[in-house]
């Protein structure tokens, strides 16, 4: 779950292992088991018991866990892609999840009470449910569970009438022999609660880094064949669109001086008005896909990086840079120049075609103790939130034909993520958008 559902919801959040189905099921198992229990002490023990509120606690299980099902098949098909509403969506799990668990504590603490106490053999069943609930859930919600089991067993202690079936203590135990059964078992239950949400939180870091890894070579293999994609269209669209240029120029050359309508020097223009911006789009092309990889670190500076990216900025009288101090101008880093040059280069060029023809881009850079952040900031309409989820998709754009293919975004995230830094875009409708790239200052080890 995001940070900021964190805040919402510090105390139970997302699922860590299991799921709302696993819970399903256990209740099931826990309703059959319990149902087989009671008929068979009611069979083969001589024994008076309160057989009617025992099936009546057994058919609140029952019932809560029906309704339990009902709630989970309306919840998932009203689930939505949402990020906002999923991060309700898994806040409502838990809390219901957290809200059964806690009335299982008490319905067990209500059949032992009658049968027994804390006597009764099947008091044990307290360290399933808090078993259960340290994998389920979070930890502060797992010591909750823990909290109200301590409670009930500290109620059976003192006021549940012992059977003699089970009597392991004479009827008048000591305070002593009270207080040292208390002892255990708080002692169980907070060796049980910490190891199993130890364990459970270890597994699911474990499987969210696996599924970091995932994502990063899952994203480098779509960057190398985008990168293969681009740059052999450049190589293979370059020989016709040169022989194309060769052609009109020569039809152009041998027209001159003969007698032709005017629409066909307008033909012969646009023809070749095209085939300079089919040399731009592979200029880009060349350019997005430049591999990382391919070019050395080297040591530069923050204001010989800025004096880079402005190199080769189209309409740089529209962007407004925002001179640091000396000593932010003079800071040296590690990185390979002309490709993060490139990359922030992509970012204002992606300011100007937002901001409009008399729009303008605005560049300033801030250096904190191990890393630099450059901050491009245009004058743009802004975008939609479900437009904002989306620039990290490749060949996504928002631009009319012909004016990006979508790739210079998701090409720059990924440069800056292989340098260990990270993108952020902010944005709002009517507002404008902020990108701030921030990258490490320090040569890396690989």
């Amino acid at each position: 779950m995001p940070v900021a559902a964190e805040k919402r919801y510090p105390f139970v959040q997302r699922v860590r292992l299991g799921s709302s189905t696993w819970l399903l099921r256990l209740r099931s198992f826990a309703v059959v088991g319990q149902l087989i229990t009671i008929l068979g002490v009611q069979r083969f023990v001589d024994v008076e018991l309160r057989w009617i509120i025992l099936v009546s606690l057994v058919a609140v299980t029952a019932c809560t866990n029906f309704v339990y099902a009902w709630w989970l098949s309306r919840a998932d098909h009203t689930k939505t892609k949402d990020p906002i509403s999923d991060e309700d969506h898994s806040w409502a799990h838990q809390s219901v999840a957290l809200g059964l668990m806690q009335l299982d504590l008490i319905t067990l603490t209500a059949m032992l009470h009658i049968t027994g106490g804390a006597d009764n053999p099947f008091s044990f069943f307290y360290f399933v449910n808090l078993a259960v609930g340290g994998v389920m859930i979070l930890p502060r919600a797992a010591w909750s569970l823990t909290l109200t089991a301590i409670g009930g067993y500290l109620f059976l202690l003192m006021f549940s009438p012992p059977l003699e079936l089970f009597a392991t203590y004479p009827a008048d135990k000591t305070a002593w022999q009270t207080l040292s059964r208390l002892f255990a078992f708080v002692t169980c239950c907070s060796v049980v609660t910490y190891f199993v949400t130890r364990t459970a939180g270890e597994s699911q870091s474990r499987h969210e880094e696996l599924l970091a890894i995932q994502r990063t070579q899952e994203s480098q293999r779509r960057l190398q064949g985008l990168t293969t994609l681009a740059a052999g269209a450049a190589h293979e669209l370059a020989t016709p669109l040169s022989t194309i240029d060769v052609v009109i120029r020569e039809l152009s050359r041998h027209l001159e001086h003969c007698d032709k309508p005017e629409s066909v020097n307008h033909d012969l223009q646009l023809i070749d008005d095209e085939l300079e911006r089919c040399r731009q789009i592979l200029g880009r092309m060349r350019s997005a896909a430049g591999d990382l990889a391919g070019e050395r670190f080297r040591k530069t500076t923050v204001g010989e990086l800025i004096d880079a990216t402005l190199e080769g900025i189209r309409d740089p009288h529209r962007v407004d840079v925002i001179d640091g101090t000396e000593r932010t101008e003079s800071t040296p880093l590690w990185v390979p120049s002309e490709t993060v040059a490139q990359a922030i280069r992509n970012l204002i060029h992606n300011g100007l075609d937002a901001s409009g023809l008399d729009g303008r881009v605005r560049l300033e850079s801030n250096v904190s103790t191990d890393s630099v952040v450059f901050t491009i900031s245009d004058s743009g309409e802004g975008m939609s939130d479900d437009v904002l989820r989306r620039t990290s998709e490749p060949f996504f754009t928002t631009k009319e034909p012909g004016r990006g293919i979508g790739l210079g975004l998701y090409l720059t995230r990924n440069v800056v993520s292989q340098l260990g830094g990270e993108l952020r875009l902010d944005s709002r409708p009517g507002a404008g958008t902020r990108a701030t790239v921030e990258i490490p200052l320090g040569k890396p080890s690989v």
